[in-house]
């Protein structure tokens, strides 16, 4: 069942008449599923991709490997160029891309421990960019990163 973020985010969205996609790598289509476990979900959700593995960055989405290779798939520019290509894939009003690391054996770093999850939300009226560790197991992680996007579109659509 979703949270009540997400169910609230899923209802301001329809109040706006706007429709949401993702490119999903970290959470792997948890948040498609979630959205669509809301009432809403008919009206808003336009769909998804899990882009969990570097080829489907690569080969779908368009990353260049030399910027896979720079920064890692686990990075802001990673998350930025998934949003930007999923907004003209799915022409959604709210695209949200996500990357990040809910297990060690990644790109996890002093500086980009495991928890780190990069956020990139292309909205009708701004383009969100947020950095965040969290803490707890994979599960936990992944939806604390759900809550937290609902959390920053709904603050988006709010101002």
């Amino acid at each position: 069942m979703p949270s009540d973020i997400v169910i609230k985010c899923s209802k301001a969205i329809a109040s706006k008449g706007w429709n949401i996609a993702f490119a999903e790598s970290a959470t792997a289509g948890r948040m498609s599923a979630e959205f669509a476990l809301t009432e809403n979900s008919g009206s808003i959700l336009r769909g998804g991709i899990v882009c969990y593995e570097v080829f489907v960055k690569e080969q779908i989405l368009n990353v260049p490997h030399t910027v896979i290779e720079k920064y890692t798939p686990e990075s802001a520019e990673v998350t930025e160029i998934l949003a930007k290509q999923s907004s003209n894939i799915f022409n959604s009003k709210i695209t949200v891309a996500i990357t990040g690391l809910t297990t060690p054996g990644g790109s996890e770093t002093k500086e980009k421990p495991v928890g780190t999850i990069f956020f990139y939300i292309i909205t009708p009226s701004s383009k969100i960019i947020h950095r965040e560790v969290f803490s707890g197991n994979q599960e936990e992680i992944t939806l604390k990163a759900i809550n937290k996007t609902a959390e920053l579109i709904l603050s988006s659509i709010d101002s």
